[in-house]
């Protein structure tokens, strides 16, 4: 971070609050003694813009005369590296549409012997510039060498790596998932079709519909006898041709048919009740006193194991009444 640099770009007036935002976080990326050369992933995440935005933002800087961007390439990887950005208050700035070569000193203003014989980084170089490539900007490498690129990205070329903000628009975040949007225009398209059943049913013609039968209202009144009501389809299209046997006229939009709809519900609970009813199972009669003292005395000639307590004086009596144990084998059990 430069306090000189950020000074400079809080200075300069005329530009627009992105753009100067840009600027300034270019200039506190700037190292007085290495420069400034902040990647684009960087800065756009400083800036908090995309890379397309970004872009177009340095060129109006670049434009501006206030920066001179100086792209970069890997002498032993001939792959791009950060561009080195040249601000305005360096030594030696110059403008964007003159931009020196620093290796073989292409573009310094009256001096040819820097680049006689050695070649030009300009779109129109001669042959021999191919053997003298410039280090920093990659005119003159072979164009396979720098992946993913444009080919030839001199300082001269002023084609764009990135794609054009104008013409890529972004597309809005949906406010539905897409299975749910693809789900609700289905159910619109089988509403339709079960709407058109209805005014068949009512003896409408679809082509020739009363004011009470169109626009959405009645669409919504309908579908509120299945929200609300709990009635499927069929069970209102059933209603309605019922209706036709009672009226021979067609009614007079949903409303008129809401009396029928609920008779319908209520006669759709009163079967579920007595469906539930009849599903119930039926209570197993309590046993006589016959019925205990016959299987208490099974257990009591039997050598099962029985708990006295479980013996009420009752069937205690009732068991001796009707000679089905002995007082001996009573007193034998414990049974008093």
């Amino acid at each position: 971070m430069s306090h000189k640099a950020t000074v400079w770009a809080i200075q300069q007036r005329g530009l627009k609050p992105a753009t100067k935002i840009v600027l300034w976080h270019l200039c506190d990326r700037f190292n007085p003694d290495y420069g400034c050369f902040p990647s684009q992933d960087r800065l756009a995440h400083d800036c908090e813009i995309s890379r397309s935005t970004l872009n177009d933002h340095l060129s109006q800087l670049e434009a501006g005369g206030l920066l001179r961007r100086v792209p970069r390439i890997d002498p032993a990887t001939k792959r791009q590296l950060p561009t080195r950005y040249i601000l305005g208050f360096e030594p030696g700035f110059t403008p964007a549409d003159v931009v020196p070569c620093p290796e073989i000193g292409h573009g310094l203003a009256g001096d040819e012997e820097t680049t006689k014989g050695v070649g030009t980084c300009g779109m129109d170089a001669p042959a021999e510039s191919e053997s003298h490539p410039c280090p920093d900007f990659g005119h003159g490498i072979d164009p396979e060498a720098v992946s993913e690129f444009c080919p030839e990205p001199c300082p001269e070329n002023a084609e764009s790596r990135v794609r054009n903000p104008d013409t890529n628009l972004v597309r809005e975040p949906l406010s539905k998932p897409v299975k749910e949007e693809e789900d609700a225009q289905a159910r619109d398209a089988d509403f339709d079709q079960f709407y058109e059943e209805l005014l068949s049913a009512l003896g409408l013609d679809a082509a020739a519909l009363p004011g009470w039968w169109q626009g959405w209202p009645p669409r919504l009144h309908v579908q509120r006898w299945r929200e609300k009501l709990g009635l499927s389809q069929d069970e209102i299209v059933a209603v309605a041709v019922a209706s036709r046997t009672e009226h021979p006229e067609p009614p007079d939009g949903p409303k008129a048919l809401d009396r029928a709809m609920q008779r319908a519900v209520q006669r759709k609970t009163q079967g579920m009740a007595e469906k539930h009813r009849k599903a119930k199972p039926e209570l197993v009669p309590r046993p006589t006193i016959t019925d205990l003292a016959v299987f208490y005395a099974d257990i009591l000639n039997s050598d099962h194991y029985l708990p006295v307590s479980s013996i009420s004086n009752t069937t205690r009596d009732a068991m001796l009444a009707r000679g089905l144990v002995t007082p001996e084998r009573l007193r034998a059990r414990g049974v008093r």
